[in-house]
């Protein structure tokens, strides 16, 4: 069958206009694997990574997009999903499961993953082919539009909030306020987190307030206390610096960037000496998947986002470049 999609053949600037609406053949789903028809898929920041080339290219061409929204319309040899089930796809698309960190229950380190809309294609498309054991079910209190951001943004917020190792009623601190933060902060709250926020643009700064954030201040402030945990979400090794000055001793600061422009000399006595700790996030796990998205149901998590048409991808990208958006960008082809 045919489908329509926003294709990448080259890295560039999202200045210009990087992706390219085509027609494309798709082909039955593989032996394990299901055809799906894409009812959304969000934007993510590392999609941008991708398209300007900052991540570099696995294939000559790529369908961009893992925050995947779509309900299963054919079924491969051995595919146990039901035709006509509303599934997630997100970044990691599959992986070996006979490495050792897949053995051992750590898929997001395994040695030869697979990643949606970076290895293979994925869902800024009328269509796309996924994993069958890489999809997950969604709840029915989420909607196509409130799940997409969860997918990527909020799973890998919630993974940042356990590796940072969070526990309920402490002090944490988030640094940079997109898409990932502004679905971690709730689950804080609901953990009955004290949730202080640092961030660039006036109206990052008004939705850290509507959330219920205690503290928020821009991007180079530093906390009023120090804080338990902290989370860094701009892809900047100065924020990272921000947040690890705002840590107490025995703090712990997870860094929740799949690419950082570089990573600054610091002074050891005064910002690491302490047992301070700064952890990298890396992935996600089926399991981060599941866990997540049953607790943003009952808490009623519910994403800002803002819709565009697959012909305007290009758009998307450069609203999200230019941090012209509260929440998150979603494609519905």
């Amino acid at each position: 069958m045919r489908a329509r999609a926003a294709v990448l053949h080259e890295p560039k600037a999202v200045s210009g206009e990087p992706l390219r609406i085509e027609d494309r053949e798709i082909a039955p789903p593989a032996p394990g694997e299901v055809l799906l028809r894409v009812r959304t898929c969000g934007v993510c920041r590392t999609d941008l990574h991708i398209v300007e080339g900052e991540l570099p290219p696995h294939r000559a061409s790529i369908v961009p997009g893992h925050q995947i929204v779509g309900e299963v319309i054919a079924l491969g040899a051995g595919a146990t999903l039901a035709l006509g089930a509303r599934v997630g796809v997100s970044w990691l698309g599959g992986t070996d499961g006979t490495c050792a960190y897949c053995v051992g229950g750590r898929e997001n380190l395994c040695d030869r993953p697979v990643f949606t809309g970076y290895d293979r294609d994925g869902g800024y498309a009328s269509c796309v082919t996924a994993r069958d054991d890489f999809c997950v079910e969604l709840p029915e209190a989420l909607s196509d539009q409130q799940a997409a951001p969860l997918l990527c943004a909020g799973i890998i917020g919630f993974r940042a909030l356990r590796v940072a190792g969070v526990a309920p009623g402490e002090r944490v601190g988030l640094f940079g306020f997109g898409s990932s933060a502004h679905l971690a902060l709730p689950v804080l709250r609901a953990w009955d987190c004290e949730v202080y926020v640092a961030t660039r643009g006036d109206s990052h700064r008004a939705l850290a307030h509507e959330l219920g954030a205690y503290w928020v201040g821009g991007a180079s402030d530093l906390p009023p206390l120090g804080l338990d945990r902290a989370v860094t979400f701009a892809p900047s090794g100065d924020v990272v610096l921000c947040a690890l000055r705002s840590l107490r001793k025995g703090g712990v600061l997870a860094i929740n960037a799949i690419h950082l422009d570089r990573m600054p000399a610091f002074d050891y006595d005064s910002m690491l000496w302490g047992e301070r700790q700064i952890r990298s996030v890396t992935n996600m796990t089926r399991a981060d998947a599941h866990d997540f998205l049953r607790l943003a149901a009952q808490i009623g998590l519910r994403p800002r986002v803002t819709p565009f048409p697959l012909e305007r991808a290009n758009a998307a990208l450069q609203s999200l470049k230019r941090d012209a958006l509260d929440g998150a960008a979603l494609i519905v082809p």
